[in-house]
């Protein structure tokens, strides 16, 4: 049994979501991690982490824009607005999402679908620094 930690840096530009499924399976294969569960965690709460479709990209633009309806950018609605129109509305789409992502590992591959790819979910609307911290457990 072993355990091993990663903290996966990305370097966000607006609201959107930042596909980092390759540089998981890249860690997983350069440490020969063969089955076990990764558990991926990000320590922000103004951005998540989802997994979604990675084949058409009109996904993630309706939910951005679901998620805009759902949490609007006006700052009349909310008392917490100190880092700007998109401050609360970050804060409430983070809490409605993952903050933490367990997946497994199978003869050193990653379990997702066909079709499925993990994504931060960027919610603010400026430059962010964010950090995935992997944890994996198993052999």
């Amino acid at each position: 049994m072993k355990q091993e930690f990663y903290n996966h840096k990305i370097s966000t530009n607006g609201q959107k979501l930042y596909e980092f499924t390759n540089d998981t399976i890249q860690w997983i294969h350069q440490n020969n991690f063969k089955n076990g569960i990764i558990n991926l965690s990000i320590q922000h709460t103004s951005a998540s982490l989802i997994v979604q479709e990675n084949a058409d990209p009109d996904v993630q633009n309706d939910l951005i824009n679901f998620f805009n309806k759902l949490a609007p950018m006006d700052k009349k609605l909310y008392v917490h607005t100190t880092e700007g129109k998109d401050d609360m509305p970050a804060h409430i789409k983070s809490s409605i999402t993952n903050n933490q992502i367990s997946l497994s590992i199978k003869d050193s591959k990653l379990l997702l679908g066909t079709w499925q790819g993990l994504y931060l979910f960027e919610h603010r609307l400026e430059h962010q620094n964010r950090t995935i911290i992997h944890h994996f457990i198993g052999e």
